[in-house]
């Protein structure tokens, strides 16, 4: 098996340059050529990498629609401009999810987009608990602050918002007293 490795001298030598073999000096020359220059005025602003923006998804009455889901539980959420109001199947956020850390987990995509008290949710939610109904209430407020303003994606999704939490109980297997624990064992 030959050796074929390859490096900008021998790309210099097949394009019929001539291989100059670089110093310490003068392999930081380029670089500082460069930043100069851009110092200077004479080269543009480097184009940073960026995605490009999704379109905005908005029903016939201006509002966003997301489904979240968590655990059992499937959230069907509607996200418009308001005072920051939360109604969950027709109740209050106070009302409905009564510990404050169900209702913290609702409110956490609005805290990391900065836009507390910006939009009005409406939702309906279904199946499992109230910790896996948060957790789906939560995930579809992302998904449609996301649709609804497609800048704010990033944040959202650096947080881990918009990926939906899969862990759910294990199932119980049989000669188990759960799904790993073992009956007690007896020596006599």
């Amino acid at each position: 098996m030959s050796d074929n490795r390859q490096s900008l001298s021998d790309l210099g030598a097949a394009l019929g340059q001539p291989a100059a073999a670089p110093t310490e000096g003068q392999a930081a020359a380029p670089a500082a050529a460069a930043a100069e220059a851009y110092l200077a005025g004479e080269i543009a602003e480097p184009a940073a990498p960026t995605m490009p923006l999704r379109p905005q998804e908005l029903d016939q009455y201006g509002r966003a629609y997301a489904t979240g889901r968590r655990k059992d539980a499937v959230a069907r959420v509607w996200l418009k401009p308001g005072t920051g109001k939360i109604t969950i199947n027709g109740r209050d956020q106070e009302i409905y999810f009564a510990r404050p850390t169900l209702r913290l987990v609702i409110n956490q995509p609005f805290g990391v987009a900065e836009r507390e008290g910006q939009y009005d949710v409406i939702c309906t939610v279904k199946g499992g608990g109230l910790s896996g109904q948060a957790g789906a209430v939560k995930h579809g407020i992302s998904q449609a602050l996301t649709k609804y303003e497609p800048v704010l994606r990033a944040p959202v999704k650096k947080a881990g918002f918009l990926t939906r939490d899969s862990r759910a109980v294990e199932r119980k297997k049989y000669g188990k007293a759960k799904a790993r624990r073992s009956f007690q064992f007896s020596k006599r």
